[in-house]
């Protein structure tokens, strides 16, 4: 076993910090901690979906999990967030890190440099049309974790710049998460994938019983 953080520990600290973040979001707004804490969530998921990018077996299918997954949870975000069965003013982040998905996998598709960058950019601008959460900001980070992956100081450059100057504020704390990323071992660790696949729309459904108790 390589020293350092795999596969299973990163996703463990993505949903740990996520869930904090959704704690204080939804019941206590007015305690920053949770926030903050929260921002090392979204930097961990989006170097994630890179990683699966380069190990799925099938790129379609994990597409179509991720869109699958996106559906399922939109209603619970929406209740949560505009307290509207469905809203299409702000989609949930599945659906941005399927964007992302849809983009490392067509940009390898391309044969020339004007090709690539064109899709990239075409695929950024569907980010903010489709108001994914992050938008396309979230979407050039999972990007920046791609065209970077051998070169850790350019991920690690590129990555603060959009949470620290871009994002800014309470957003900026995201750059912590570049700590865990930078000690990834390369390796897969345990399983329990559709665990991590299924606790973003059932933490979302109970966050909102709660609200609707209380």
């Amino acid at each position: 076993m390589k020293i350092g953080l795999n596969s299973f520990h990163l996703k463990l600290i993505a949903v740990i910090t996520m869930i904090i973040d959704h704690i204080g979001l939804f019941f206590f707004p007015e305690h920053i901690l949770f926030r903050i804490i929260g921002r090392l969530s979204f930097p961990i998921f989006a170097f994630l979906i890179v990683e699966g990018f380069y190990h799925t077996r099938d790129i379609r299918k994990y597409m179509i999990r991720l869109a699958g997954l996106g559906v399922i949870s939109e209603i619970p975000f929406d209740l949560l967030t505009t307290g509207k069965f469905f809203d299409l003013r702000h989609q949930n982040v599945f659906f941005t890190l399927l964007i992302g998905l849809i983009l490392l996998y067509g940009y390898e598709k391309q044969y020339s440099t004007f090709s690539k960058v064109s899709f990239a950019f075409l695929i950024l601008i569907a980010g903010d049309l489709f108001r994914v959460d992050y938008g396309a900001w979230g979407v050039l980070m999972i990007f920046c974790f791609f065209i970077f992956r051998e070169r850790m100081w350019a991920k690690i450059v590129s990555v603060a710049v959009i949470n620290v100057v871009v994002f800014g504020y309470i957003q900026a704390f995201a750059v912590l998460a570049l700590l865990p990323i930078c000690l990834y071992n390369g390796e897969k660790g345990r399983g329990y994938k559709y665990f991590f696949y299924l606790v973003y729309p059932v933490h979302l459904w109970i966050i909102w019983i709660i609200k609707t108790m209380i």
